[in-house]
């Protein structure tokens, strides 16, 4: 297969469990989803300690083809509107069960605030989990990236999960996905 897959590829080789080595499912690239150039330069120093989950509060996508327009659509708000140097996150999960590539492992997120920013991963969920659960290819996508980043080194082993409503006054990530996310081994309230 080419270094390029189609998201009908990426689609597969989530359903097969196949991907990069370590637990890592497959991320879809910002070149993949078309993400404008980035004009962050703030560094995440690694490893990092903490993991904030959020939702965007935004439609819900469900095929590649709409998650990728739906992480454009997130990217040009934080980017166009809020005039900030990214999208805010560091991935964003989809519910086509594929993870999409935000600022990444490497680049400080514009997340939850100036007390968290520099010291956590930022993953949000494209959706609204007020009064739904985001599916479970959804939800393991969310763990396989988190188990590639504690295998990778981007974690530490004992990192920590927090809501977004840990750090901030907000209801992110929703009721149902926070009621979740209490669930995972690595989640500690702050």
């Amino acid at each position: 297969m080419s270094r390029r897959c189609t998201p009908l590829a990426w689609v597969l080789l989530a359903l097969l469990g196949l991907g990069a080595a370590q637990n890592c499912g497959p991320i879809v690239s910002r070149g993949q989803w078309g993400a404008l150039a980035s004009k962050c330069s703030q560094r995440l120093r690694q490893p990092v300690r903490y993991v904030v989950v959020s939702h965007t509060a935004g439609s819900v996508c469900n095929t590649p083809a709409s998650c990728q327009k739906q992480a454009q659509n997130v990217q040009h708000y934080h980017m166009r509107e809020l005039g900030w140097c990214d999208v805010g996150y560091n991935f964003l999960i989809g519910e086509d069960g594929l993870v999409y590539e935000g600022r990444g492992w490497n680049t400080l997120g514009a997340h939850s605030g100036p007390t968290w920013n520099p010291i956590a991963i930022g993953i949000s969920f494209m959706g609204n989990y007020m009064h739904r659960v985001p599916p479970a290819s959804a939800l393991r996508a969310a763990q396989s990236l988190l188990a590639c980043g504690a295998a990778r080194g981007y974690l530490t082993p004992n990192y920590e999960v927090k809501g977004h409503r840990d750090v901030q006054q907000t209801l992110s990530p929703g009721d149902q996905l926070y009621k979740i996310i209490q669930q995972w081994p690595h989640y500690r309230r702050v």
